[in-house]
This record gives C-alpha cells, sequence and structure tokens, in this order.
C-alpha cells in the first residue's frame, strides 16, 4: 500500500476484514461521482456517494447514495423517523468525519454516527466508494460493507 493510501477508512477497512481493491485516479474539483465514474470508466449507478447529514435536532448521520441519484429528504425523514432532514455544510461534514467534503467514506470517519444506504446499492454485485481522500475508491460487494457497518437500508432515492 502506499503511503498515499494510507487513509482511515482504508485502514477501517482492512481492520473490519472487508475485500476491496483500491482504483486512484484525478480528482477533479466539483466533479463529484460523474467525475470519478468518468475517469474510472465504471457505471455512475455504481459509484456511491457517502453523504453528510443531519435531523430536525441537529444529530448527525450518512447516507450512502447512487452517484446517479438525488436524495429524497422527505421520504428519507420519513424512514428515520425524523420531522426533517439536511445536508451538513462542508466545514461541518468535515468536522464530524475528519474527511474534505470529496473524500468522505463512511469508513474510518472521526466520529461514529447512524449511517443509512439506498436499499437498491445492496442489490449492486458490485459499489466504488470513497476510501478516505479525494482521488481515490474501493471497489467492494456492498452487502459485505452493509453488514460490517451495520447499515440500515431506507428507500430514499428520489423519482428520476
Amino acid at each position: 500500500m502506499a503511503k498515499k493510501d494510507a487513509t482511515p477508512g482504508v485502514y477501517a477497512a482492512r481492520s473490519l476484514g472487508l475485500s476491496f481493491t483500491l482504483h486512484p485516479y484525478d480528482f477533479v474539483e466539483r466533479g463529484g461521482a460523474p467525475g470519478a465514474a468518468e475517469k474510472l470508466q465504471v457505471p455512475l449507478h455504481s459509484v456511491v456517494k457517502t453523504l453528510v447529514m443531519e435531523d430536525d435536532a441537529g444529530r448527525p448521520f450518512l447516507v450512502l447514495m447512487h452517484g446517479d441519484r438525488e436524495v429524497d429528504r422527505k421520504a428519507l425523514a420519513a424512514a428515520i423517523r425524523a420531522k426533517k432532514v439536511s445536508p451538513c455544510n462542508p466545514e461541518t461534514a468535515q468536522k464530524h468525519t475528519g474527511y474534505l467534503v470529496g473524500g468522505i467514506s463512511p469508513l474510518g470517519a472521526k466520529k461514529a454516527m447512524p449511517l443509512y444506504v439506498e436499499s437498491s446499492i445492496c442489490d449492486l454485485p458490485e459499489i466504488y466508494l470513497n476510501a478516505g481522500r479525494r482521488g481515490l475508491l474501493m471497489k467492494l460487494d456492498p452487502r459485505e460493507l452493509c453488514r460490517a457497518l451495520t447499515a440500515v437500508a431506507v428507500h430514499a432515492a428520489a423519482a428520476g
């Protein structure tokens, strides 16, 4: 493992016994999941975004969503029994996770937070997930990830 690939997310994945491969790419500011999918030549639907959100009481949580889908906030709020949910601003997201936006991983976050995953992600044979730094994704089995992190499956993808 190269020094630049030694992220808290990679260490956490290894400590959990997850099987994964690392896929570095040239990060483009504001490129997001579409930029990563294009650089790696993989389906955007398989590139999974890690979003840092909070409920109406200000409690943070993580959401995993397909790269080609947006979160339906009303559906997510109903699924987690909150009045409303909203995305955290970049500074707050960094404070909770220890990661820069564009490099947030659900693995190795600074603070333990509930993890919700769009249920259809679990149906994919493999996903590409941020490994803990901008320009580095890991390919792994989503079912293995969800079991290791005790993620809660929700239906929160916006219609589209």
